[in-house]
């Protein structure tokens, strides 16, 4: 929701507060806004999701008989995959496996995994991370049933899952001086037991003065510091990620196909109709396409054996490297689809960092007319375009029948949908709001094609 043009409000940038009919509003204060009237409140208003009017079911429902692309959604959680059907998703295109792991209660796995220094410690860690990951996808592909879901392996780079180091320098010297303390602590606690000796000494001082407590703390944060420096890259976007981070440590790709499989012959198991598509990320050439497969038929064949039921899934390749696309005949061989990462292509066809770009220098190319549109919320047809379409023919070269969609923020938007009917994608998927929209811009794009 948006409010824009009220000129009765009065910002004071140097106070950060802002004023309007007596009442003063401070940064961080909640508000909740109505983008359809206007209308502002202080505070948080109780709120209930949005309704489609019958009349826009019957036009979306002309929408898709119209279109030819289907209209698939980003979902990384079993709520987000519920949300996405209620806006018209013809599946998830695109499901986040690293989202799984930054829940609070998961995240000392995580990092329990991370910080193994042999590769029993870190299965050890793999063993505990299954189970849940095991019961996202299950919550997914129940939710999502029949419809197909795209589950991306991990992608971004291990370090993000750890403090910074100069988050950890601080706490460890914060550490090393409660041990400093931990003796006068022990002092307070004899005294209170002195003055309370008819009762049982508080859990709370006890572990207040137990100097193992902090040595154990410093040696787990002191290890964790030593991680995050082994794993400093000077560009980790362009380092040890997705699936180079995959061939590295085979254990944990596994553990994730592990995960997906079972998943799918649970359901099986409980009558669901499931359509498990497996993504690789960061691919470069159909070698490494090829040893990721091989972790995938080994698991697949343990998993059949062990649930005595068939599981069919797709494996496929992100489109997000220069280099993929102008091998995507070869890719093809290995991949059965495959899934433009718009986002990461282009960044790398550009050579710009999304985030440096748009904070300083971007606005200026848009203003001087050097770029007529943010190339990260509209699509580059000359450029990006040009690689997709090249990659959409060389791969159908090799696989005629092959699938292929886009998974980037573009995914959702009007002009970039017309792009990619014209050049022949199967699919686009976008956040799950933005659906309804896409739903008609594919609409849209088919019947331009037929006028």
């Amino acid at each position: 929701p948006c409010v824009a043009g009220a000129e009765g409000i009065h910002v004071d940038v140097q106070m950060r507060k802002a004023f309007v009919g007596g009442q003063t509003i401070s940064e961080g204060d909640l508000i909740t806004l109505d983008g359809t009237t206007g209308d502002v409140y202080l505070g948080a208003v109780p709120m209930i999701e949005s309704e489609f009017s019958s009349e826009l079911v019957t036009l979306l429902g002309w929408a898709d008989e119209a279109a030819r692309l289907k209209v698939m959604a980003n979902a990384d959680t079993p709520h987000d995959a519920e949300r996405a059907i209620k806006y018209g998703a013809m599946g998830i295109g695109l499901c986040r496996t690293e989202r799984m792991f930054n829940d609070m209660e998961r995240l000392p796995v995580v990092i329990e995994m991370i910080v193994a220094e042999t590769t029993a410690d870190r299965q050890t860690a793999l063993d505990k991370l299954l189970p849940i990951q095991r019961e996202d996808f299950k919550g997914i592909f129940k939710a999502m049933a029949p419809r197909p879901v795209t589950i991306r392996l991990l992608d971004p780079p291990i370090h993000e899952f750890l403090p910074s180091e100069k988050q950890l320098v601080a706490e460890l010297d914060q550490l090393r001086h409660l041990k400093d303390t931990v003796m006068g602590m022990t002092i307070l606690a004899d005294a209170v037991q002195f003055m309370y000796s008819d009762k049982e000494q508080h859990p709370g001082v006890q572990c207040l003065t137990d100097p193992h407590l902090v040595d154990e703390a410093i040696d787990k944060k002191d290890a964790m510091l030593k991680k995050v420096r082994a794993l400093y890259e000077v560009n980790p976007m362009l380092g040890h990620r997705g699936v180079r981070l995959g061939l590295s440590f085979p254990e944990i790709y596994s553990m994730q196909i592990s995960a997906v499989l079972e998943a799918a012959a649970e359901c099986r198991q409980e009558g669901f109709d499931v359509r498990p598509e497996i993504m690789v990320p960061q691919v470069c050439t159909s070698q490494e396409l090829k040893r990721v497969k091989s972790f995938v038929d080994a698991v697949h064949t343990v998993v059949e054996d062990k649930y005595g039921v068939k599981v069919d899934f797709k494996f496929g390749s992100m489109m997000e490297v220069v280099r993929a696309c102008m091998r995507a005949g070869s890719l093809a061989e290995e991949a059965e689809f495959f899934s433009f990462g718009t986002n990461d292509l282009t960044q790398a066809t550009f050579s710009f960092s999304r985030e440096d770009a748009e904070n300083k220098f971007l606005p200026m190319y848009n203003e001087l007319g050097i770029l007529q549109d943010n190339p990260f919320e509209v699509l580059d047809l000359e450029g990006v375009g040009k690689l997709m379409k090249l990659a959409v023919d060389w791969g159908r070269q090799t696989r005629p029948d092959m699938t292929m969609g886009i998974c980037g923020e573009h995914g959702g938007h009007p002009d970039s949908i017309r792009f990619c009917h014209s050049i022949g994608l199967s699919y686009v998927s976008c956040s799950g709001p933005r659906v309804p929209i896409a739903r008609l811009a594919a609409a849209h794009a088919a019947l331009a094609d037929t006028n």
